[in-house]
């Protein structure tokens, strides 16, 4: 059995979003992260966010998919490092360069400072080759910290509601070999 905790970025993922579409889908399986504000994010108050959502859908026989977005695998990543679970992967769709000068600094300055380090889990890093928030090169690079299985997909800007994916099929299929692989 698979459950899933949706991590979407600043300001939440809209009707439209592939992750709300796949929610949805889910039902009873998904939950989605509930911080005090999604549009000025407090990275202690999103990653405990992430605590809550992961209690109310774990359970000892079923697996547990992290399905982030944008800043919300950021989110993830440091909720991974800090609680380090077992039986969790993470699907971790176009996370932005915090360095960058594309990154809102001003409305997420607690995110600025983060580092990628390495997963205790198994990971699938998907970017968008023309991303406005993170080039490909710097994807590959939190890839390769996190030592998650890098995916670029082309001509998908930054893998949300404006770039017209709906249920984003292929998105599906990449989230279906990360659940598919066997824990290492």
């Amino acid at each position: 059995m698979v459950s899933y905790v949706i991590i979407p970025g600043i300001d939440g993922s809209d009707e439209r979003h592939w992750q709300s579409l796949w929610e949805k889908r889910w039902g009873g399986s998904a939950v989605r992260i509930a911080p005090a504000s999604w549009s000025r994010p407090e990275l202690s108050d999103w990653v405990d966010a992430v605590q809550t959502a992961y209690e109310s859908v774990a359970r000892h026989d079923s697996q547990v998919v992290l399905v982030a977005h944008s800043l919300g695998c950021w989110t993830a990543t440091e909720w991974l490092d800090r609680v380090r679970p077992t039986g969790v992967a993470a699907f971790l769709v176009a996370p932005p360069n915090t360095r960058a000068t594309s990154f809102p600094g001003r409305a997420a300055a607690s995110f600025v400072d983060v580092t990628a380090r390495p997963l205790p889990c198994r990971s699938l890093l998907v970017a968008g080759d023309d991303d406005p928030y993170c080039d490909p090169a710097a994807s590959a690079a939190f890839a390769r910290d996190w030592q998650a299985e890098p995916h670029l997909v082309e001509n998908c800007g930054h893998i949300n509601s404006d770039s017209g994916l709906g249920d984003w099929p292929v998105g599906q299929e990449l989230l279906r070999t990360l659940v598919d692989r066997p824990n290492t």
